[in-house]
């Protein structure tokens, strides 16, 4: 299949969401409503998903006629324990997406029919390996919500609605699919809230060239990996660019993250099946990630990719018991408890593997500020664990306009020294904010691969410059931003003014002689 006709399908079925989104809102605000439509898109691709699964057995088997929406619940109910075996959930027919649908413009109580689907759904996993990736995964769809409608007819029209809009959505035949639709309609979704919610939507969403970014640089020389995490998980935008960037299969043991807001972990759970990673290949947990992080019998990883949260307060020196734990000793100091963003670095390092590579989007001030930061940055230089600082360019996130940057920790570095690299100038402004294009990340990352001196862009400096330096990690401290003002050359200029000055006294005697016609004529 050409790129154009991928390009094609890509555009009509952001353009089908973008119409389903203005058509539905109406009372919902945009950032809410994208759980409706992620829910429904959920609800329809696991129904398809089991369907395909179960008709492709069959039709191999020798029974081309086979379909099963058209089985009855009685029939269907046989299979029930193998499926949740293979697939760790399960759907009776009368309860798919496609036949809930058919029914639901009759269906009077269609919210509650809804709600009922969704808790037999997540009633199929329960007791079963699957339970934790399905348990509460449909809470965010409150289909008996005021939001949707005053009263409960209201209500089920917006339903309806809802439903054939997402059935209307063209994701082509669920496993040829071109373009990964489910999770492209996923990202496409959370990319357009993102950008109108900006900052009230809870979360910075990270764009898919930031996610790419720092996906290529823990691969450097790599085309597999063991595991992945992200301590600060969001809906699990950067451990999915592993699976597109790798293929699935190519990351053997599965991704891991941990999400702090109910919310976003279901959207991250639900867009791990979009993406039709299956329930024994991810273990996205929920919960406050520096102060009960739930992955120490998975760690360490071999890659982490982590954008969190910025200046975010924590418990800190108020907690004893925190500078006793084993992420965060070795420092000997604890991030302070107005700004945690060194203790998601701490983390992330001891949680690194020997011969793994993490890349976090950091915001500048970790770089320079004084206190329990910079004997935190002091360890992290003396021991060598610091890769890489790129500076990117401002404007990238929706949300906010500072200008972040990446800090690439390492175990195993073979040299003691630390390459800087200026992208701040590495983009291109879309509307608003600025874009990283496919040929900035090449240039980021050839530069990040050389580990050589290029002028104004990239250096390598030795760890003991920068303690010299006082530990400031600030990239226009060690590479030199190129002068773009003009050169002028005073001789000239001093010529052109005379010029100017000539002209204006001619100009000036010319006007005294206009105004002595105007008097003598008066």
């Amino acid at each position: 299949m050409t790129d154009n006709i991928k390009e094609q399908e890509r555009a009509e079925l952001h353009r089908t969401i973008w119409n389903m989104a203005n058509d539905l809102r109406g009372s919902v605000d945009g950032w809410d409503f994208k759980q409706y439509v992620l829910g429904m898109l959920f609800y329809r691709y696991i129904s398809e998903n089991i369907t395909a699964y179960i008709n492709k057995g069959e039709w191999e088997a020798g029974n081309t006629e086979f379909d099963y929406a058209k089985l009855s619940d009685e029939e269907a109910e046989q299979a029930r324990e193998d499926l949740v075996k293979t697939k760790g959930f399960f759907i009776l027919p009368s309860e798919l997406f496609e036949n809930v649908r058919a029914r639901a413009k009759d269906d009077e109580n269609l919210n509650e029919t809804l709600e009922q689907i969704f808790n037999n759904i997540e009633a199929s996993a329960r007791g079963t390996e699957s339970e934790d990736n399905f348990k509460g995964l449909f809470d965010d769809i409150d289909v008996n919500s005021n939001k949707l409608g005053s009263t409960v007819a209201k209500r089920n029209e917006k339903l309806v609605k809802l439903l054939n809009s997402v059935a209307e959505m063209k994701l082509g035949d669920y496993k040829d699919n071109t373009i990964d639709a489910f999770g492209d309609a996923y990202e496409f979704l959370m990319g357009m809230y993102a950008s109108n919610a900006g900052k009230s939507g809870g979360e910075y969403y990270t764009p898919q060239e930031v996610s790419e970014l720092l996906t290529h640089l823990t691969l450097v020389g790599k085309t597999e990996v063991n595991k992945v995490y992200d301590p600060a998980c969001g809906s699990g935008s950067l451990l999915l660019k592993f699976a597109k960037i790798l293929g699935k299969e190519n990351v053997r043991q599965g991704f891991f993250g941990q999400e702090i807001n109910i919310t976003t972990y279901n959207l991250c759970r639900i867009n791990m099946f979009l993406h039709d990673i299956d329930y024994d290949k991810f273990d996205i947990a929920l919960g406050d990630t520096l102060t009960d992080p739930q992955h120490w019998d998975e760690e360490p990883f071999d890659a982490i990719v982590s954008n969190p949260p910025y200046s975010i307060k924590w418990k800190g020196d108020s907690d004893p018991v925190l500078i006793n734990d084993p992420r965060f000793s070795p420092a000997g100091v604890l991030a302070p408890k107005s700004k945690a963003d060194l203790a998601f670095i701490m983390h992330s390092l001891s949680w690194l593997a020997t011969n793994g590579t993490a890349a976090i989007v950091c915001f500048p001030g970790v770089l320079y500020r004084g206190g329990s930061e910079k004997k935190i940055r002091q360890y992290l230089i003396d021991n060598n664990y610091i890769d890489c600082i790129i500076q990117l360019p401002d404007n990238l996130f929706y949300g906010t306009s500072i200008a972040t940057c990446i800090m690439v920790l390492k175990k195993s570095k073979s040299e003691n020294s630390t390459l800087f690299i200026d992208a701040s100038k590495e983009f291109v402004k879309v509307t608003n904010n600025n874009k990283l294009t496919q040929e900035n990340i090449e240039t980021i990352l050839n530069a990040f691969k050389e580990r050589k001196d290029i002028e104004h862009f990239a250096r390598l400096v030795p760890n003991s410059e920068i303690a010299e330096q006082d530990y400031n990690l600030s990239v226009s401290t060690y590479v030199e931003q190129e002068d773009t003002r003009e050169k002028i050359d005073i001789v000239a200029l001093n010529a052109e003014i005379e010029k100017i000055v000539a002209q204006e006294q001619i100009l000036r005697e010319e006007i005294d002689k206009i105004i002595a016609e105007i008097e003598v004529s008066k």
